[in-house]
């Protein structure tokens, strides 16, 4: 009805007109004949043409409406189908309107984070499930080993308990790192102006260790982002170079400016790592074999979270084994617009 209106409105008054009537004029002094020289448009030709008119107007507008909206029809039944074991299907290009092509982008794009929060929780809980039956099972050996022991002293049941404790400790590690990976891999939902040379700052602060000396170079590096997700990115890439290091070792971290875009490095030394095995370290619940130094050995999670964090900010991650062992890692954000 929409379309057929301004086609109705038109015709109908150019089709009006002619029934005002209109006359025709004559030279001056030539005899007018008795007739009217008025002529008029008959009733029911008026009548017949603006009923045509309108049959006419309805099917135009209903062809041009239909023309108009079938990529939106495509839209409704492609978004229709998609449920959450299909969010890998895309809308893609749909006709040539721009407004279309828009909600078409707009749609992809929330397809897009739905099935990274989908896959992002479907690996929470395979990841939780497989990693936290280890700990529970040494748990509750623990307890039945000192509850079986006819002989257990009270030093012996306090053994056990700080035992129990120190599991539950690593249990709670665990998830935090679990979580804080889930939160990584669903993406940023609102950015913050930070500065990557502060946030590093108030993590070294609380990260001191004597085996392995930490020297900073931290420059402003103003980007956007969320503070805590690249907080939790900066800590583990520091807890990372701290653990995996060697006696006496040390550490570096770095933040700056490179072409507009605020990066942060750290390098570090430790074993000697094979260049083909970098990119496996990224992958969750994957390490080297080495001695731990610092805090003790860890799970395997924090490269995973530093690429999760780092793909959900859009940054390029780029590390690089060291010739003499150790790993240099650089995580450049992209440009603030």
């Amino acid at each position: 009805m929409l379309f057929a209106g301004p086609f109705f409105l038109v015709g109908a008054a150019l089709l009006t007109l002619p029934t005002f009537g209109f006359s025709e004029s004559a030279p001056a002094g030539a005899q007018v004949p008795p007739q009217s020289r008025v002529h008029t448009f008959p009733a029911l030709y008026y009548v017949v043409s603006l009923a045509a008119l309108l049959l006419v107007s309805l099917v135009l507008g209903w062809l041009v409406a239909g023309r108009l909206l079938r990529p939106l029809r495509a839209i409704t039944a492609t978004a229709r189908d998609i449920s959450a074991t299909s969010l890998h299907r895309r809308l893609g290009p749909t006709g040539r309107t721009a407004e279309f092509a828009e909600l078409a982008e707009t749609l992809d794009g929330l397809f897009a984070r739905l099935e990274a929060a989908f896959a992002s929780q479907r690996r929470f809980v395979a990841h939780a499930s497989h990693e936290l039956r280890t700990p529970l099972t040494a748990q509750r050996a623990l307890l039945q080993v000192a509850l079986a022991d006819p002989d257990a002293t009270a030093d012996s049941l306090r053994a056990a308990c700080r035992d129990v404790l120190a599991v539950g400790a690593s249990q709670e590690r665990l998830i935090e790192a679990l979580l804080t990976l889930a939160s990584g891999e669903q993406g940023v939902e609102r950015r913050e102006p930070l500065d990557l040379a502060r946030l590093a700052g108030e993590v070294l602060a609380d990260r001191r260790t004597d085996d392995v000396t930490i020297e900073t170079g931290l420059e402003p590096a103003p980007t956007a982002g969320d503070p805590r997700l690249v907080e939790s990115l900066l800590a583990n890439l520091v807890d990372n170079a701290v653990r995996y290091n060697a006696p006496g070792g040390w550490v570096t971290v770095a933040t700056g400016l490179s072409g507009g875009a605020a990066s942060v490095v750290v390098r570090n030394s430790g074993p000697v790592i094979p260049a083909t095995e970098v990119d496996r370290l990224f992958e969750p619940f994957q390490q080297l074999s080495g001695r731990p130094t610092g805090s003790g050995p860890g799970h395997g999670l924090g490269l995973a979270i530093v690429r999760a964090i780092a793909d959900a900010h859009g940054a390029a991650l780029l590390a690089r084994p060291r010739d003499g062992g150790g790993l240099d890692v650089t995580v450049r954000f992209p440009p603030v617009p």
